[in-house]
């Protein structure tokens, strides 16, 4: 099988994965990327790093503790949600997967590892660069949507070498471990992002590019080994929201097109000033059914 065939086989199973995590089976995945179980595991494992079993166990885990987080649930009925039948089960596998037992996780919420589902195509188009524009089907529409942000504080990580806000590099340099850790901050104003600092939010020993979330004044809980908290100053943000796209393969167009409108984006215009001194450049990267998404400081002028 040639390597574009084989992740349009694993897109398929994922697909199928995230549109069916509570009934899913080997065989379902099977049919969905039309080969034998067997072909259909081993292809999986080698392009994602988990096997098929694994990786949905790891998606019921990350939807349980969210349920938690988020006091949806009795543990008990989280469990069974999750696919486990019984409450011991359940909490030996979250504690594997988390480092703390769903009872005090469910009490504390501290910032845990969530597995995030990144899709394959996706993944592989924004690796190679793909930002074609041939038969575009991505609307540059773009809106920008100015919101207020009071004094606060932004958990983040920040990168040595990487520069420039490159994904890749972060993540061959700090790992990809962060986004679910930081999304499963509950108090976050909006999911985690890359950043690329301004020159006075830089540390030193370390580069303008971090990942983070902004987290009330207040925030008080403890910061993962390796992360920094910072205080910001209160400010507006304006949003730059892209259009929904159909096609996951279309991830980098969508990206781009923000991307540009940031750059042309002219504040003093529309009687704001840029005040890059104030916050990051926030990217939030992109979703099928909410575009992409990147954020820049300002002030009135």
């Amino acid at each position: 099988m040639e390597q574009p065939d084989k992740i349009a086989a694993v897109s398929r199973m994922q697909r199928y994965i995230v549109n069916n995590l509570e009934t899913v089976t080997l065989e379902d995945l099977a049919t969905a990327a039309g080969y034998s179980k067997y072909y259909a595991i081993r292809v999986f494992k080698t392009e994602t790093g988990k096997t098929p079993g694994e990786y949905i166990r790891a998606l019921r885990l990350t939807k349980a503790a969210e349920e938690l987080r988020d006091g949806y649930n009795k543990i008990i009925d989280t469990a069974l949600n999750s696919g486990f039948d019984s409450h011991d089960g359940f909490t030996r596998a979250f504690t594997r997967q988390f480092g703390i037992a769903p009872q005090r996780y469910s009490r504390e919420t501290p910032p845990v590892s969530y597995f995030i589902h990144y899709p394959i195509e996706s993944y592989y188009h924004l690796k190679a660069g793909d930002q074609t524009m041939q038969n575009e089907k991505v609307s540059r529409t773009v809106t920008v949507t100015p919101v207020e942000r009071p004094a606060r504080k932004l958990v983040l990580l920040r990168a040595k070498q990487t520069t420039g806000g490159d994904y890749f590099k972060f993540c061959e340099e700090m790992g990809c471990e962060w986004e679910g850790i930081l999304n499963s901050i509950s108090e976050k104003f909006a999911p985690a992002a890359l950043l690329t600092l301004p020159d006075n939010l830089v540390a030193p020993g370390t580069s303008n590019t971090a990942a983070g979330v902004e987290v009330p004044a207040d925030y008080a809980k403890p910061v993962p080994t390796g992360y920094d908290i910072i205080d910001l100053q209160p400010c507006t943000m304006l949003y730059f929201t892209g259009a929904p796209y159909e096609n996951e393969k279309d991830f980098c167009i969508a990206i781009g097109i923000v991307w540009e409108a940031v750059d042309s984006y002219n504040p003093e215009s529309y009687g704001w000033q840029a005040s890059p001194e104030l916050a990051p450049r926030f990217n939030f990267g992109a979703e099928e059914k909410l575009g992409a998404r990147m954020a820049i400081p300002v002030k009135a002028k």
